[in-house]
């Protein structure tokens, strides 16, 4: 019994892992998008963060080599960059009024 719940966890690390290593340029592509569209959107709240930028740029660096693997990962930090600097524009919309002396 102890063997067998040992070894579930494993192989669903290896069932993720192998997913990960499946990723197609079309896989590729859905993540790109997503992570253009999560930036696009902070760019419209004017506050684009540069690293979101360089994964972008490594994403596409990927992909080009043809390691979509690379390439998927790459773009879907950038998702959460971006997404990560669209919830900081929002938190600090209102923010700045705690500051201010009354």
């Amino acid at each position: 019994m102890r063997m067998a719940a040992l070894a579930f966890p494993l192989l669903c690390v290896a069932g993720v892992s192998a997913a990960m290593a499946a990723s197609t340029e079309a896989d590729y592509k859905a993540a790109f998008a997503a992570a253009e569209a999560a930036e696009h959107a902070a760019g419209n709240l004017k506050n684009q963060w540069t690293t979101t930028e360089q994964a972008l740029a490594a994403a596409k660096k990927a992909a080009a080599a043809g390691d979509f693997a690379a390439a998927v990962s790459a773009a879907k930090n950038a998702q959460a960059l971006a997404e990560a600097s669209i919830a900081q524009a929002k938190e600090q919309q209102d923010a700045w009024k705690a500051a201010v002396i009354r």
